[in-house]
């Protein structure tokens, strides 16, 4: 049996190369302008340019041109199309049946992929797409493994990917009209908000209609419950869990299928795919490593596979929590952070190699470093991580410093002779060029305790552990995060109606609609596919 296809996300020019050297077989990428992910950081002469260092390493490229198209997308589709058909992606990913139609005719020699976004979920619609001319589906997250199975029996004759690891959307695989609504950012054009992710809280009104918070405290807890009463489900009445925190009723936790992922390649799933082109080079490399470890080492002992040594490399990386989500085909209460939404991971990136001299490695430097700090560097082509613990660290201006801040582009060197128990050669051999380095984070006892609440809630969603050490676990996490209240607010908007940033983000109804932005919108319509506008072209638009 074929193994499947490893394919990781690319949302900047060095995570193109990261995900390259970390064992990706494809990738996928696409500008802002034109894709699901607006925060993308490709311009198209840089899609062109990455294509090309991919083919280069035989690693295959997929473009995003999947956004749900509006008028002012379709004069952009030519030029689109014309640059990238001269580097001869290896497919196009489409999600809007226009789009799909235009380029079948102006481009027939490009493959065609059905986006997730186009919600497909039966044997049904993917025959649909293959008649249409498509040469791979991508499935829609609401799949279960049963349909999916069904659908690869069906359906022998057309490729077939799945998501396996990354951010869940709580609505229709991404469908999403929460965000247009609260922010007015459209998801179905790469912009969401992330409405889903935000906090909520319960207020009371009054009949003179005046508003008040309604505080929750241990002098009433005891006196009042809410819940939610479903039309047509009269007498079912959904709890409200909320404290003076409020709650994140709607925040899913992360896709993560690796417990599960010898079913999928059993029944021939071709491609695996990672969630994330607005991640960061850490997160691709080491979800990279971590199922590219698991996939060879399926192949090699299908038998004696255990997912457990790749879930604890997955448990560094930061995430909101793991879910098998939909495999089973219903959700379970434990596939969402009703507590807390950020992403946490025991481990942090601590930055990734730059260059290697003869002498010393040159580190960037991505979160603080303080002295004690144990480095861990983790190779691209070797199952064993090294380890470093350093005191001092010398800037490339030659000073040593007990800590040193990330900044731009702030580096340290780090000389062989500190790997007192390696050998020279081989630390040059492990650790090329975009080599990620981690070190453990310094975290809260509210955000400890998250984590303890999340690995057993993944437990109880794949059939076993104990409700009792959840409810225990997350009783914990409650007390903790009601003793650990930290209010964090950036200094520009991000939320809601005041927040567009001004650079022309594609589906921002603030920016394409609002008077104020107008000269900004004739600049950017001066620009290359793909660019936004950055600070100083903002204050003069």
């Amino acid at each position: 049996m074929d193994k499947p296809e490893l394919l990781l996300p690319a949302g900047s020019p060095e995570t193109i190369r990261t995900a390259v050297l970390y064992g990706a077989d494809a990738v996928y990428m696409g500008t802002p302008d034109m894709s699901m992910r607006t925060k993308s950081k490709l311009t198209l002469d840089e899609v062109v340019e990455g294509t090309r260092f991919a083919h280069a390493h035989g690693v295959k490229v997929y473009l995003t041109l999947n956004l749900i198209s509006h008028n002012r997308d379709i004069p952009k589709l030519p030029e689109y199309l014309e640059t990238v058909r001269a580097v001869s992606p290896d497919g196009l990913i489409v999600a809007d049946p226009g789009v799909f139609a235009f380029v079948r005719e102006h481009a027939p020699e490009i493959p065609l992929h059905v986006s997730t976004q186009a919600n497909a979920c039966s044997w049904l619609t993917v025959n649909f797409w293959k008649d249409q001319g498509a040469k791979l589906v991508v499935l829609g997250r609401e799949t279960s493994f049963a349909e999916l199975a069904e659908i690869r029996k069906q359906c022998p004759d057309i490729k077939l990917e799945a998501f396996v690891h990354g951010a869940m959307c709580m609505t229709y695989s991404g469908r999403c009209l929460l965000s247009n609504f609260m922010a007015e950012r459209g998801a179905n054009q790469g912009n969401c908000a992330n409405s889903c992710r935000w906090e909520y809280k319960v207020h009371l009104k009054l009949k003179d209609g005046t508003v008040q918070e309604l505080t929750i405290d241990e002098r009433n807890e005891g006196l009042f419950e809410f819940f939610l009463e479903e039309g047509y489900r009269p007498g079912e009445l959904l709890p409200i869990e909320e404290n003076e925190r409020g709650s994140y009723i709607l925040n899913s936790k992360d896709l993560c299928l690796m417990p599960k992922l010898a079913d999928y390649m059993r029944i021939g799933v071709d491609t695996f795919k990672i969630e994330g082109r607005s991640r960061s080079p850490y997160y691709v490399a080491l979800t990279a490593r971590a199922y590219r470890q698991a996939i060879d080492d399926w192949a090699d002992n299908p038998d004696g596979w255990d997912p457990k040594p790749y879930m604890r490399e997955l448990e560094t990386v930061g995430s909101r929590g793991y879910t098998l989500a939909f495999h089973n085909g219903r959700l379970t209460n434990y596939a969402h952070g009703y507590d807390h939404t950020a992403a946490l991971g025991e481990w942090e990136y601590a930055g990734s190699i730059a260059d290697v001299t003869d002498d010393a490695l040159i580190l960037t430097v991505k979160n603080r470093l303080e002295a004690g700090d144990v480095l861990e560097f983790v190779p691209p082509a070797s199952r064993e991580t090294i380890l470093l613990r350093l005191y001092a660290y010398e800037t490339l201006d030659g000073k040593k410093h007990e800590a040193v801040n990330a900044g731009q582009k702030r580096a340290v060197r780090i000389p062989f002779s500190a790997f007192d128990h390696e050998d020279a050669a081989r630390v040059r051999a492990l650790l090329p060029p975009l080599t990620i380095v981690r070190k453990e984070r310094s975290l809260t006892e509210a955000e400890w305790a998250r984590l303890k609440a999340d690995r057993a809630a993944l437990r109880l969603d794949q059939g076993s552990g104990s409700g009792t050490a959840y409810d225990e676990n997350r009783k914990k996490l409650q007390v903790a995060l009601e003793e650990d209240l930290m209010d964090r607010r950036p200094r520009s908007p991000r939320l809601g109606t005041e927040g567009c940033c001004g650079k022309g983000c594609n589906g921002c109804h603030i920016f394409w609609n609002d008077p104020a932005y107008g000269k900004a919108r004739k600049l950017l319509a001066t620009k290359k596919q793909g660019e936004m506008l950055d600070q100083n072209m903002r204050e003069t638009g």
